[in-house]
């Protein structure tokens, strides 16, 4: 298959079974204007996030990478509306962009936009026993993936379940002496959490309108 035909493929999946609604695409259009980079997930993958941490029954979720928010909208729309999510993002001027896509989207209730270094908000939460959390979903910079697979078993609880996304590297991932650190760093995590005695996972290859990827799924144990 073509990169046209996975994208046109992903269009019909988005078409009718996820399709973009008003919040949704006034989300895209506001991150694009503000000069974000076209990474957000996309529609089809922002719906199984969604159908994740509702099957998983989550009142509390938290997000590491919230670019425009696009994401954390599909991700707040699982939760009781008395539910929690915490996003962490480190440019203040996306956690900007973000706050006002998720307030549009009606979820500013339930949603809080952490700003910062991502390690250090973590710590933070500890401190304030914000966990545990039930889902998670870890879409930022990819050479701490390791400390923050770690840092979602500390925040976790036994059955919590954690998406990190943007694990194949376009097939790079497999390639024990490549050079680039976000490869390099996401095998360390992959082989860790293969070894991970609290961790059970698998991953999973897409295809689509963003490219050739993938995303790893673990829960946590006892």
């Amino acid at each position: 298959m073509t990169d046209h035909q996975w994208k046109a493929l992903d269009a019909y999946f988005t078409e009718h079974l996820s399709p973009d609604d008003e919040a949704l695409s006034a989300a895209v259009a506001a991150s694009t204007a503000a000069g974000l980079p076209d990474i957000a997930v996309a529609p089809n993958q922002g719906k199984l996030l969604q159908l994740l941490a509702a099957g998983q029954g989550a009142r509390k979720i938290l997000e590491i990478g919230t670019l425009g928010g696009y994401s954390t909208i599909w991700l707040g729309r699982a939760l009781p509306t008395d539910g929690r999510l915490v996003t962490l993002e480190y440019k203040p001027e996306n956690a900007e962009v973000a706050r006002a896509n998720i307030a549009r989207a009606g979820l500013d209730k339930i949603v809080e936009v952490r700003t910062g270094a991502a390690l250090d908000s973590l710590a933070q939460l500890e401190s304030e026993n914000a966990g545990p959390f039930d889902f998670f979903f870890i879409d930022a910079d990819k050479v701490n993936n390791p400390n923050y697979v770690e840092w979602a078993v500390k925040l976790g609880r036994p059955g919590s379940l954690i998406v990190v996304d943007n694990v194949g590297r376009g097939g790079e991932v497999a390639d024990a002496s490549s050079e680039d650190d976000a490869v390099r760093s996401t095998r360390r995590m992959i082989e860790m959490v293969g070894k991970h005695p609290r961790l059970s996972a698998t991953a999973v290859q897409t295809v689509g309108a963003r490219g050739y990827d993938g995303f790893l799924l673990a829960r946590v144990l006892d």
